[in-house]
């Protein structure tokens, strides 16, 4: 069984590399064969030819056998199964394993936006998008705070590789406390260099982007590989916890792993900092590790299921105001990104009166970002100025329940999700009682 799990992982490292023929020609011939044999036996949607696509190997993903690098040992082999699935019985399901970065047609209103339609890797690709986002708006050269969502759709193919290269050695840059990062191929690359670890993604680009690459499982390696298994060990609070957690139909990221890459530590919680004693007031046996540092972009997180049982974890500020308006949101434990053009709308309290914030879920259903107007009930800006649509606020300030969204007693039987969609709770986590307007687009969640 142990060969067989090496046998696994090594497939997908070897699936980048003109290597592999060498390798057939080897003891690794019965590994690959027992690997497939075990793909075979996995409930794979149709069409069958997708689930063979995966064994195969694009000649445009080879790499030169002349970069060198160091070799993936046994030992790390079963160090990342451990650390990822918490054991060596559990395999990465066909959801998983056909996971790439790949983005939507260049130069077209959605020229930023990457692919993500399911399974358990759709968390790391919407963080990926929220980096990405956060290149093309506020990194690159010809960013600026006066950015607007236009700017966005005049991305070409070169353009969103680089983004794709930029978010990539973002994460794995802080991963590896931005002393260093590891990228894994056939062989793990480490670099001491930020721009190093860009150049040379970028340079190998295909081998996160193509159909068959396994480019999320090899990012995911990477990232791991780039923070360490001891540094991780440390990171969360139990000797025995891992990063993805098995649910029905794939394995999904943990909290802790969602941190990793968005702050480089893997801490399983929200709050802000280190929490030395429990609910009961006594100290903690082992302090519970929180985020101790703001993040580049953030974090947001409603879930009606946990609000309904009173279970809803508080995002610490540190999460939920980065230093770049764009925010990773986990709406009912579907992971999409929400942001905005303007950085100042998190140094100017002014701004915050009457802003636009956009929205992009992943789904391939969603044709165009939707822009939303954001504004407070009450102040400065009345009703009158925000171009409502839906749901328009009552007009008493002082009402104890005044809130559009709270339900009446005629409402009790009433769609929850119509009387308050989920991503304006979403939103509302972060500014408490504004008044949304979707601009004429339908509201979904």
């Amino acid at each position: 069984m142990c060969v067989q799990m090496e046998a696994e992982i090594q497939q997908i490292l070897v699936q980048v590399s003109e290597l592999q023929r060498r390798r057939l020609q080897s003891q690794s011939v019965v590994r690959l064969l027992d690997v497939e044999k075990e793909e075979e036996q996995e409930e794979a949607p149709p069409p069958p030819r997708t689930l063979q696509a995966l064994c195969s190997i694009p000649r445009r993903l080879a790499i030169s056998a002349g970069l060198g690098g160091t070799p993936v040992t046994p030992q790390l082999i079963e160090s990342l199964r451990r650390i990822l699935l918490g054991g060596n019985f559990r395999v990465f399901d066909y959801e998983w394993r056909k996971a790439v970065f790949h983005f939507r047609e260049p130069n077209s209103e959605l020229a930023y936006a990457l692919k993500a339609d399911g399974g358990g890797a759709r968390a790391i690709q919407m963080v990926v998008q929220a980096r990405i986002i956060k290149h093309l708006l506020f990194a690159r050269q010809s960013a600026s705070d006066g950015q607007t969502l236009h700017s966005l759709t005049e991305v070409g193919r070169r353009e969103q590789d680089r983004a794709l290269a930029a978010a990539l050695s973002d994460s794995l840059w802080l991963a590896g406390q931005e002393a260093s990062a590891t990228v894994t191929l056939l062989q793990l690359f480490t670099f001491s260099e930020k721009d190093a670890v860009t150049n040379f993604i970028l340079d190998h680009i295909q081998c996160f982007q193509e159909e068959g690459s396994h480019g999320v499982i090899l990012f995911l390696y990477s990232l791991v590989c780039s923070r360490t298994i001891d540094r991780l060990r440390q990171d969360l609070d139990s000797p025995t916890s891992y990063l993805l957690q098995l649910s029905p139909g794939s394995s999904v990221c943990r909290q802790a792993l969602l941190n990793l890459l968005l702050t480089g530590r893997a801490s399983p919680h929200l709050f802000n900092g280190m929490r030395h004693l429990g609910q009961d007031g006594l100290p903690l046996q082992r302090p519970l590790q929180g985020v101790l540092s703001r993040s580049d972009v953030g974090y947001l997180r409603w879930s009606r299921e946990e609000m309904e049982r009173g279970a809803l974890p508080q995002v610490g500020s540190m999460l939920k105001t980065p230093r770049f308006p764009v925010w990773v949101c986990s709406i009912n434990s579907s992971c999409s990104v929400l942001f905005s053009a303007t950085r100042s709308l998190l140094s100017d309290w002014r701004a915050e009166h009457l802003f636009q914030l956009y929205y992009y879920s992943g789904q391939s259903s969603q044709t165009a970002t939707a822009r939303l107007t954001v504004g407070e009930r009450c102040g400065h800006t009345s009703a009158g100025l925000i171009p409502l649509v839906l749901h328009p606020p009552s007009a008493s300030c002082t009402d104890t329940h005044s809130h559009h969204w709270e339900a009446s007693p005629g409402d009790a039987e009433g769609d929850p999700e119509k009387r308050f969609p989920s991503l304006e709770m979403t939103i509302r986590t972060k500014w408490d009682g504004a008044v949304i307007a979707w601009n004429g687009t339908s509201p979904f969640y």
